[in-house]
C-alpha cells in the first residue's frame, strides 16, 4: 500500500485572504503553493490527496468537457455534493467554463430512494439545471431523477465524453455575475435558490478570513460538514481556498458513525480552524463516555466554531468537560451567526471571548419580548442564549419591531442584515425575494434575536413560535427541557409545535424514542408531560414516534414545520402502526 501524507499546512505562498474578483482566480492563485485538499475516511484514513494544483489541472479539464458536451456559459449545473475531489473539480470547472453549479444533497437527509428522487428532480426544475452530476454509486438515481427532464448530461464526471480537438477559449465571468446557486436546508419551506454572485462570496470570505477567523500562518482547517450546506460550501472549502489553507475532510456520513475522527484528524494534522453545530459538538461528547482519549492533544484547536443552527450551552459545557484534559481551550469557541442569504456569515464573537452568555427569565420573554437576565436558584423558567457577535466589517444589522423600528439593547424582535454579502435574489422567484429583501436593501432574516453590548443574541426563528392563550412559546424549550430530562433521548429526539384542535392551540411534543417496552416508553411520555406542566405552565400532548421518523433539512436540522404537517396528516401514526406489524413491541 503506497503511503501518502496530507499536503502541508504551509503554502509557501504569500498569504492573500480572498482579495480576488472569481473564485477561479482563486483557484488560479492557491494552484501556485503547496497546500490543498485531504480526503479522509473513518475506517481508512487519508484516501486522497489533492493539492490545488492538481486540482486546477482537473478543473480546466472538466470545463472543457463540460463545454464540449453542448452546455454554455451561463447554464445551471447541478452537482450531487458527496464529500470527494470530483464535486469540487465539477464545482470548478464550472467556474472556470461560466457555468453557474448549484450543490445538490446526498440520500441521508431524505426518506428512502423515491422522496430522494422525486427531491433531486424538483430542484433541477426549480433551477432550470441543464446537466446533473454525481457520484458513480448514485447514477441510477440521477438517471431516474432525469428521465422527464432535456438534459444535456447526466451521470458521472468520469463518465463524460473526452474533448476532441483543440481547447475552447473559456469565457471569464464579471465580479457581479453569479457565482453558484446555494440551495437554502428548508427548514421552513421547500429549499429556494440563493444566488450568490463573486463579488458577494469574496466580501464574505474576507470578513470570516480576515476578521471572523483572523486567518494567521500555521492555520489549517478539518472538517464533516457536507458541500451542499452552506457552511461546509463556503466555510470549509471555498474561504479556506480562497485563503490558499489546506483542508482535511471527513463525509459528514462518516462522521455521525466515528465522531471522533474529527478530532483525530484535528489532533494528528494541527489542525486549528474546525467548525460544527452544537448537535456535532454533542455526539463527541457522547462517544467519549466510552472512548479512550489518551491519544487526542486538541491544544492546536484555536478556533472551535458553533453555527448553523442555535447554540446549546449545556452541550458545549460537556464537550469542555470531556475534552479538555485532552487539551482542548474552552476559550476557543467562537459563536457566530450567519446563513445562506447572507452568503454566510454575518457575525463572529471576538476571538478569545469564548462563550458568554446572558441567562433570561423566559416568562419576560414570552410575555413582554424584552430579555431579563436571572441567575440560577431564582425559581422562574430560565434558558442561556449565547453572545454571536457583532456584524462583520461593511455590514449592517438591526433588530426591528412589527412596525419597522428599531429596538434599543435587549428588546426582542425581527433581525434584519445589510451589506456587500447578500444575495442578489431568489433564483427565479421574485415573489419570495420580495418578502425578504426589502427595497433599500436589508435582509429579513426571519430570526429573532436582540443586542447585548453590541452583539447579537439568537433566540429563535419567527415561524417556530408557538403562541398559546396570547404567550410566546419557544419550541427550543420544550424540546431541550424533554431532552435534558431524559438519559435516553438525544438532541433532535423532540419536535413541539401547535396545532388548532377547534378550541384553540394545542402543544404536541413528538418524541422519538428505542424505548421497545411499551410500559417504560409510556413512563417517559407522562414524565415528559408532567415536567412541561411544572416548568412551563403547558397542558401538552406527548406523542411517542418510531425512531428516526422525524423530518430533517439537508443539513441535519429539525423541520418543525415539516413534523407538523406529517403529524396532521397521520404520516406518524401510519409508521407506527407499520413498525408494530414488522416488528411488535417495537416503536
Amino acid at each position: 500500500m503506497i503511503d501518502i501524507q496530507p499536503t502541508p499546512t504551509n503554502s509557501g505562498l504569500p498569504r492573500r485572504l480572498a482579495d480576488f474578483e472569481l473564485l477561479s482566480d482563486a483557484l488560479d492563485y492557491a494552484a501556485k503553493g503547496q497546500s490543498g485538499l485531504n480526503f479522509y475516511s473513518a475506517r481508512n484514513g487519508l484516501e486522497e490527496v489533492v493539492p490545488y494544483s492538481e486540482l486546477r489541472t482537473r478543473a480546466l479539464d472538466a470545463a472543457q468537457r463540460m463545454l464540449a458536451s453542448g452546455l454554455v456559459a451561463g447554464d445551471r449545473v447541478a452537482i450531487i455534493a458527496e464529500t470527494d475531489a470530483d464535486f469540487v473539480a465539477t464545482f470548478f470547472g464550472c467556474a472556470y467554463a461560466g457555468l453557474i453549479p448549484a450543490p445538490l444533497p446526498l440520500p441521508v437527509a431524505f426518506g428512502g430512494k423515491e422522496g430522494y428522487i422525486a427531491h433531486l428532480k424538483r430542484i433541477m426544475q426549480v433551477c432550470g439545471a441543464q446537466a446533473v452530476f454525481g457520484p458513480a454509486s448514485l447514477v441510477e438515481w440521477i438517471e431516474d431523477a432525469a428521465q422527464t427532464l432535456d438534459l444535456v448530461y447526466a451521470g458521472s464526471l468520469a463518465a463524460l465524453p473526452p474533448k476532441l480537438g483543440a481547447d475552447m477559449e473559456l469565457p471569464r465571468a464579471k465580479a457581479q455575475d453569479m457565482s453558484y446557486l446555494q440551495f437554502s436546508s428548508g427548514t421552513t419551506r421547500f429549499p429556494l435558490g440563493v444566488e450568490i454572485t463573486h463579488e458577494a462570496f469574496m466580501a464574505n470570505a474576507r470578513g470570516i478570513c480576515r476578521d471572523g477567523l483572523a486567518i494567521r500562518e500555521g492555520d489549517r482547517a478539518c472538517s464533516w460538514l457536507p458541500f451542499y450546506h452552506d457552511m461546509g460550501l463556503v466555510g470549509f472549502l471555498l474561504a479556506p481556498l480562497a485563503s490558499q489553507l489546506s483542508v482535511d475532510l471527513l463525509p459528514t456520513r462518516d462522521f455521525a458513525r466515528r465522531s471522533l475522527r474529527w478530532l483525530q484528524m484535528i489532533s494528528d494534522n494541527r489542525a486549528t480552524l474546525a467548525y460544527s453545530p452544537s448537535f456535532g459538538y454533542e455526539l463527541c461528547a457522547r462517544r467519549a463516555r466510552t472512548a479512550k482519549l489518551d491519544h487526542l492533544d486538541l491544544s492546536c484547536w484555536r478556533a472551535a466554531g458553533i453555527g448553523g443552527d442555535m447554540i446549546r450551552l449545556p452541550v458545549l459545557e460537556r464537550f469542555i468537560e470531556c475534552f479538555e484534559p485532552v487539551g482542548f481551550d474552552r476559550k476557543a469557541f467562537v459563536a457566530s451567526y450567519g446563513m445562506a442569504e447572507a452568503t454566510l456569515a454575518i457575525s463572529f464573537a471576538p476571538q478569545g471571548q469564548g462563550l458568554v452568555y446572558d441567562r433570561l427569565d423566559l416568562n419576560i420573554l414570552d410575555k413582554e419580548s424584552r430579555a431579563v437576565t436571572t441567575t440560577n436558584g431564582s425559581g422562574v423558567p430560565q434558558r442561556a442564549f449565547v453572545l454571536c457577535g457583532g456584524p462583520l466589517p461593511g455590514h449592517k444589522m438591526e433588530v426591528r419591531d412589527a412596525s419597522g423600528k428599531a429596538l434599543k439593547e435587549g428588546e426582542v424582535g425581527r433581525i434584519f442584515v445589510t451589506g456587500p454579502s447578500l444575495m442578489r435574489e431568489y433564483y427565479g422567484n421574485a415573489g419570495e425575494t420580495a418578502c425578504v429583501l426589502t427595497p433599500d436593501g436589508w435582509l429579513d432574516t426571519g430570526d429573532l434575536g436582540y443586542f447585548r453590548d453590541g452583539q447579537i443574541v439568537i433566540t429563535g426563528r419567527v415561524k417556530d413560535l408557538i403562541l398559546v392563550n396570547g404567550r410566546n412559546v419557544w419550541p427550543q424549550d420544550l424540546e431541550w427541557a424533554a431532552e435534558s430530562g431524559s438519559e435516553v433521548l438525544r438532541a433532535g429526539d423532540v419536535a413541539a409545535f401547535s396545532v388548532d384542535d377547534g378550541e384553540g392551540e394545542q402543544v404536541i411534543l413528538l418524541v422519538q424514542t428505542r424505548i421497545s417496552d411499551p410500559e417504560r416508553r409510556s413512563s417517559l411520555l407522562s414524565a415528559i408531560e408532567g415536567l412541561v406542566s411544572a416548568e412551563y405552565g403547558l397542558m401538552a400532548k406527548v406523542v411517542s414516534v418510531p425512531p428516526h421518523s422525524l423530518p430533517q433539512t439537508s443539513s441535519g436540522k429539525l423541520s418543525r414545520m415539516k413534523a407538523r404537517q406529517m403529524y396532521l396528516e397521520g404520516a406518524f401514526e401510519r409508521a407506527r402502526k407499520s413498525s408494530t406489524v414488522h416488528a411488535p413491541g417495537n416503536a
